[in-house]
């Protein structure tokens, strides 16, 4: 049994792409002998889209990828779990945790345009950085020798 899973066909207008999915369902149904699902096949604006975490859009006429907004919020929020005081893990365990998920992360989304997101995500992860050794550094003396 051969198996397809979801993919993307992007026209310039919605008169193109209704044509293009009108000649594409038969091909795919008689020609690669696979299955169609009619409920869940349909024609979007690529601005609609969120596909495996990535957001389109265009610009200059072209499409363009970025991260989708949902996805950044469950990285923050996998971030912040990480990062939490209240883990318990030493700072080396904690350094070692994010820098696989961040690594990954950047892996993963390596073709989507995320120059401003990964500024604002690494001036944010700073901050958290600071927040926990600050809070380590419980005496006045300690903060004024550290800093």
């Amino acid at each position: 049994m051969r198996y397809a899973d979801d993919a993307l066909i992007f026209c310039k207008s919605r008169k193109s792409a209704e044509r293009t999915l009108g000649n594409i369902i038969p091909y795919i149904e008689e020609e690669l002998f696979l299955k169609v699902n009619r409920a869940k096949t349909t024609v979007w604006h690529v601005s609609k889209i969120k596909y495996l975490g990535y957001a389109f859009y265009r610009n200059k006429g072209k499409c363009r990828f970025r991260v989708h907004p949902k996805t950044v919020r469950k990285m923050k929020d996998r971030i912040w779990e990480i990062t939490r005081k209240s883990k318990g893990w030493g700072n080396e365990y904690r350094r070692q945790k994010l820098t696989e998920y961040v690594r990954g992360g950047i892996k993963y989304y390596k073709l989507a345009d995320m120059k401003g997101l990964m500024a604002e995500t690494d001036e944010w992860l700073r901050r958290r950085i600071r927040a926990i050794y600050w809070k380590q550094w419980k005496k006045v003396k300690t903060r004024y020798r550290n800093l």
